[in-house]
């Protein structure tokens, strides 16, 4: 308990002092000399900020205990570790549903709040055709394009989650409150804020980091020159993940943010196809040349190889000895893992648990 207090003291601090935890973080330093560094360096004349923060620390965790919500820390091995590749990661996530749907392989969908039928109607094919594949649908919960992408997710059966720029406990439309309900059925509405925070403008951009950092790939529908969904693809971009989006009306000016990512070299999206090729998957999964076995016989995998039984490795590691990109890596670590092959331990690293592979 005293170390998730610790991190959710470090995620009470001013957004500017994520990178520098995560760094010292990542390098392997525990919460406590984390906080301990950050108020000894820039608030080393509040001698009382300390005690603040850990009062407000314990308040969070029981409002979260009295609200059915979990605070995930970025030590615990649930964290998802997608989250842990991007530059200022949560030090907490805070969620209500099924934590595991964190880990699975997730692609964002994001657009218009006030989306047009059309973009509506792309939103909710889409992600009902990426849930019918096996990925989890990732979006913002707001209204338009990403309550779209969550509807026609649970429609098709598929897993969807939600991250709120406000505590999960104080949802954002409040209209969406059944939708969430929903969700949490088999996925899970997240946010890095405490229970209890209530939206703010200042909070939207930021969690926007967490939508792509969970995904494997961002899709825009319908975006404005000044759409927050540009921010989210940004973000995409900045942490190595893919950018696609889905070409619109030119009359209409509604979709100037996404044709510029076009322009920009963005993948055209007219169907799930096209997401799924760019992610090397097909609808029945995983294109053959990415499976473990070929013409009846079977190949060491590359990922497995890279790692040694009982020794954990990071992600940077695993990527450097393999060869393959941080997005390619995780959708194969993710897969082995659920083969039992691999485990997940804390701080984001994998361990080999099948030596006979």
């Amino acid at each position: 308990m005293t170390e998730l207090l610790d991190f959710i003291a470090i995620s009470l601090l001013p957004p500017w002092c994520a990178l520098r935890a995560a760094d010292w973080l990542r390098r392997g330093e525990s919460s406590r000399a984390v906080l301990d560094r950050l108020l000894a360096d820039h608030w080393h004349d509040e001698p009382d900020r300390r005690a603040t923060l850990g009062t407000r620390a314990a308040a969070a965790v029981e409002r979260a205990q009295a609200c059915g919500i979990a605070p995930i820390a970025w030590s615990d091995p649930v964290y998802p570790v997608a989250l842990t590749t991007i530059p200022d990661p949560p030090p907490v996530l805070w969620t209500r549903g099924n934590a595991a749907s964190l880990g699975r392989p997730s692609v964002a969908i994001v657009g218009a709040r006030a989306g047009s039928p059309y973009a509506l109607a792309v939103a909710e094919r889409l992600a009902a055709d990426l849930a019918a594949a096996g990925l989890v649908v990732v979006s913002g919960l707001a209204r338009g394009v990403d309550s779209a992408a969550h509807r026609g997710t649970l429609a098709a059966g598929g897993t969807t989650i939600g991250v709120l720029g406000s505590g999960v406990d104080v949802l954002y439309p409040r209209e969406h409150a059944a939708l969430a309900r929903d969700m949490e059925a088999s996925g899970a509405v997240v946010s890095e804020l405490v229970p209890g925070t209530p939206p703010q403008k200042q909070f939207f951009p930021r969690r926007n980091r967490i939508i792509s950092g969970l995904s494997r790939a961002v899709v825009v529908i319908e975006a404005g020159e000044k759409s927050g969904s540009l921010i989210t693809a940004r973000s995409a971009l900045e942490q190595g993940r893919d950018v696609l989006a889905v070409p619109g009306n030119v009359l209409s000016g509604r979709n100037r943010g996404a044709h510029a990512l076009l322009r920009d070299g963005a993948r055209i999206v007219e169907s799930a196809d096209d997401i799924l090729e760019e992610l090397g998957m097909s609808r029945a999964g995983l294109l053959p040349e990415a499976r473990s076995a070929k013409g009846g016989r079977t190949v060491i995998d590359p990922v497995l190889a890279c790692l040694t039984p009982g020794e954990p490795s990071d992600l940077d590691e695993i990527a450097e000895r393999s060869g393959l990109t941080s997005a390619r890596l995780l959708t194969r670590l993710f897969e082995l893992e659920l083969q039992g092959a691999v485990m997940r331990v804390g701080g984001g690293r994998f361990v080999r648990v099948d030596s006979s592979c």
